[in-house]
């Protein structure tokens, strides 16, 4: 029997571990995943400092951290309305950033935008950095920076398990498909499948929803997300096809804080092992295997 995601509280199962970043400082508890397992602890870096950062001197200033995410995405980010917990990869990237910019986890202030109001978040200063699923543009980088890419995905399809009609993007010609307005697998579609009827909606969810409701064929956006959703218990969901797009995600930054770009692109480039350990607990658990792209410090 198929469940809305409102009801489904279990995740992707994670990997019970904990790991040391790489500053020195005081380490933050891990917390436990969706499903139970452990998700990864850091230490807190001491008396950090980054000249020529605005941004940084902010955070500082305010002794927290405001970080745009997602909250509907099982394996990436996701609130438990239950409990109030987030889980994911992007959100254990955003804590090691918080960790290593000085900031501890209770000091993070995690704040669910949506796609299309990412940029206006950055721009207006309602929140210091977002990390959530956001694809390095050049249209993008006409408003915002970028730190990274963190994680090389690409554009998937997401069906109901009892869907034979549609195998890849080459069958979607009359179909209706949904995504996130504002998001860059919607655009695709819309530039180069004009047989295919898109719906957007604010978020993920809301696509699954109406895929369950039999009000659109496909959900589209990056197979890492579906791959989450169709994970999820009872999902009643399957991912067809292979990635039919190359999508690199990025740490968006306010504009010309090169400073805290070049200390985020640093931590990356240095913090291999802790990449690994971050995805291994989360979408790793689903047995798929990547490796961390290179950083673009440009």
């Amino acid at each position: 029997m198929r469940k809305r995601l409102m009801f489904i509280t279990a995740g992707v199962a994670a990997a019970a571990i904990a790991l040391a970043g790489c500053a020195s400082g005081d380490a933050e508890p891990g917390s436990t995943d969706a499903a139970g397992g452990s998700t990864p602890a850091f230490e807190v870096a001491k008396d950090v400092t980054i000249e020529g950062s605005p941004t940084f001197d902010k955070i500082s200033s305010a002794g927290k951290v405001r970080i745009g995410v997602k909250e509907d995405q099982p394996g990436l980010g996701y609130l438990d309305a239950a409990t109030g917990e987030r889980t994911g990869f992007d959100i254990q990237i955003a804590t090691w950033i918080a960790a290593s910019l000085g900031v501890p986890a209770d000091k993070i202030d995690f704040t669910a935008i949506p796609s299309a109001n990412r940029e206006s978040a950055l721009v207006n200063g309602d929140i210091d950095l977002y990390v959530g699923t956001y694809s390095i543009t050049d249209k993008r980088k006409t408003q915002i920076d970028f730190a990274g890419p963190y994680f090389e995905t690409g554009q998937g399809l997401l069906v109901a398990k009892d869907n034979t009609d549609i195998a890849s993007e080459a069958d979607l010609a009359g179909k209706t498909v949904c995504s996130v307005t504002g998001s860059t697998p919607l655009q695709n579609i819309n530039d180069n499948f004009p047989d295919t009827k898109t719906v957007p909606f604010d978020t993920y969810s809301q696509c699954v929803d109406a895929l369950h409701d039999n009000k659109v064929d496909a959900v589209t956006t990056d197979q890492a997300i579906l791959l989450g959703y169709a994970s999820l218990p009872d999902s009643g969901l399957k991912v067809v096809g292979k990635p039919f797009t190359t999508e690199l995600y990025g740490v968006g930054l306010p504009k010309g804080d090169d400073a805290l770009r070049h200390f985020v692109n640093q931590m990356f480039t240095d913090g291999g092992a802790t990449w690994t350990k971050i995805y291994d607990a989360t979408l790793g658990a689903s047995g798929t295997k990547v490796g961390q792209p290179k950083v673009d410090d440009y």
